[in-house]
């Protein structure tokens, strides 16, 4: 359980530590406008997304088992955090993501980090690809320009009522979302070591500053963001509101530990590394205590991000914190910048990270490769999380994938292969 940093710290060079800053420098540049975005999509105030990149991106790089683990605010939380914030309000959130945190650190403490080879790997597919179908369907708004006071919660109230306000479709808004989308595109396979993402929201949103174009920016709808951490708190809690939300614990908790540690399996095979998961289950749990004090996003390692640090040389967790301190000077010098940024811009980027989550070169193998049991459990998974919540979905797909392990106890865990989301 030892954190990983007191392992490389022994050996660090100014030649690593050159390295790691230029790769935290860029891993920055990749997570701060998806850290807008994954906020402005969960239903939660937009600061709160670099809040959660700060703070958690810190104590997960300090503390992991990783060496070169990115953690933060990520795509796979949009559905709970949205849900939760929206049926227990913003507080209950918190509550819930630092009771999340006292959880893993449990589980960490309980060496509980290996049994993530027993999670099957339908049920993670399933879910991840009906969370990318929310996540899409959440931006439907934004990038077609819809007007509309508010957006049902629920998928399938979501769609007709998107429907219904069709006649105020905005050209303009669309446009400049599948611009951003494009350019997001082309920077990935013509510049890839470059932060294309904030360079491809950055460019359409400085085109609808200078043609004044109608579509809504982060300072229209949410207002300035702040230029500094808010100050730590403890979230208000009762015996009551300890029973309510605990479910939504349970789930917030699962999830960072899930996305975590196949976040770590792909940092290793990429970096040749070995991560030690006990270190990093209880990293995140004091990540998101740590978020929920300073009033933030739940957290978890995110495999995209944690991708682009080992492209960009990053080797040790250094590179992480530098990539939080990052974050936190442009928070301080470049606020006010960030109130700039087009919505439907932002629509686009979480579209291109919707698609990206789900995997589209994996379908074929998903639905001709394989037992038909495992075919069977990734669509119930799937639809679960889009029409019923991420709940059920996880608890009727993990009792169920667990059911069909123990029939063919021949069959060895699952060489895990996971998607860069």
């Amino acid at each position: 359980m030892k954190p990983k940093i007191l392992t490389t710290i022994k050996t660090y060079t100014p030649a690593l530590f050159a390295a790691d800053v230029f790769a935290g420098v860029t891993v920055a540049m990749v997570a701060l406008p998806l850290s807008l975005a994954i906020a402005i999509a969960s239903g939660a105030d937009p600061a709160t997304g670099i809040v959660t990149a700060i703070v958690a991106g810190f104590l997960i790089s300090a503390l992991g088992g990783s060496r070169v683990q990115i953690g933060g605010p990520t795509g796979a939380f949009i559905v709970v955090v949205y849900s939760v914030i929206a049926e227990h309000g913003y507080d209950g959130l918190v509550l819930a993501t630092f009771m999340a945190g006292i959880i893993l650190l449990t589980a960490g403490f309980l060496k509980a980090g290996k049994l993530i080879s027993f999670v099957p790997e339908a049920v993670v597919n399933g879910f991840t690809i009906g969370i990318a179908v929310v996540i899409a369907a959440s931006q439907l708004k934004d990038l077609f320009g819809l007007s509309m006071e508010a957006v049902p919660a629920h998928f399938l109230e979501k769609i007709p009522a998107l429907w219904a306000v069709r006649v105020s479709f905005s050209p303009v808004a669309f446009g400049l979302g599948a611009g951003a989308m494009v350019l997001i595109v082309l920077f990935r396979n013509l510049a890839p070591k470059l932060p294309g993402l904030i360079v491809a929201v950055a460019l359409a949103s400085i085109a609808a500053l200078v043609f004044a174009l109608p579509v809504d920016t982060i300072g229209s709808r949410f207002g300035a963001l702040p230029n500094h951490l808010p100050a730590p708190q403890l979230p208000a809690f009762s015996l009551a509101r300890v029973q309510e939300l605990l479910p939504s614990a349970f789930v917030i908790a699962f999830l960072a530990g899930v996305e975590s540690l196949l976040s770590a399996m792909v940092a290793d095979r990429m970096s040749g590394g070995h991560h030690r998961p006990n270190a990093e289950v209880l990293a995140q749990g004091a990540a998101n205590i740590g978020s929920a004090l300073f009033g933030g996003l739940p957290a978890t390692g995110a495999i995209a991000r944690t991708a682009t640090n080992v492209r960009a040389g990053g080797k040790t967790p250094v590179a992480g914190i530098v990539h939080a301190l990052t974050i936190l000077v442009v928070m301080i010098a470049a606020a006010p910048l960030a109130s700039y940024l087009a919505m439907p811009a932002l629509a686009g980027l979480l579209m291109i990270t919707a698609w990206n989550m789900s995997e589209p070169h994996k379908w074929r193998s998903y639905l001709v490769e394989g037992p038909v049991s495992d075919r069977v459990l990734l669509v119930l998974t799937l639809m679960l999380t889009v029409v019923a919540d991420l709940t059920i979905a996880i608890g009727v797909g993990v009792s169920l994938g667990l059911a069909i392990r123990l029939q063919r106890r021949h069959v060895p865990p699952a060489d895990w292969e996971t998607p860069e989301r």
